[in-house]
């Protein structure tokens, strides 16, 4: 994966510990920012990227901002496809009840690059059948 920062400190997003699937993104900002309540905001990282063809990176909340702040994604999970070219940006919601300060540098989000597939939709009039069907939404209970 190819990188690219408009950023001084050029920071890699790098992973916190050996057994780490995600990699640390970080604010890349001129001044602090203050997110509050139930507000919607983008952050920005200073990242660009080249992804290899065949591979996405997701974008997730950190577990402990979640946590402890309510900082979490707006859209749960961001995609960003092997072709876009522009700065990575954060979509982050303050979920808590308290105002939400970001640093720059702070670590807002982390990243999993997956490989895919692409497949081909074909349209059909019927579908197998399968010992589940249509149950969802919790058909199988809780315990």
């Amino acid at each position: 994966m190819q990188v690219k920062f408009v950023s001084k400190s050029k920071s890699l997003p790098s992973y916190a510990t050996k057994g780490s699937s995600a990699m640390d993104i970080r604010a890349y900002i001129d001044e602090p920012i203050i997110i509050k309540p139930l507000e919607r905001m983008l952050i920005p990282t200073g990242l660009f990227m080249e992804l290899p063809e065949g591979y996405e990176a997701q974008v997730r909340a950190r577990s402990g901002l979640s946590i402890k702040q309510g900082l979490t994604m707006v859209n749960g999970i961001g995609t960003v496809d092997s072709d876009y070219r522009g700065e990575l940006m954060v979509p982050v919601i303050n979920l808590g009840q308290e105002e939400v300060e970001i640093k720059n540098g702070d670590r807002i989000a982390q990243m999993v690059i997956c490989r895919y597939e692409q497949v081909t939709p074909v349209l059909v009039d019927t579908l197998s059948e399968t010992e589940r069907g249509d149950g969802g939404f919790g058909h199988t209970g809780v315990k």
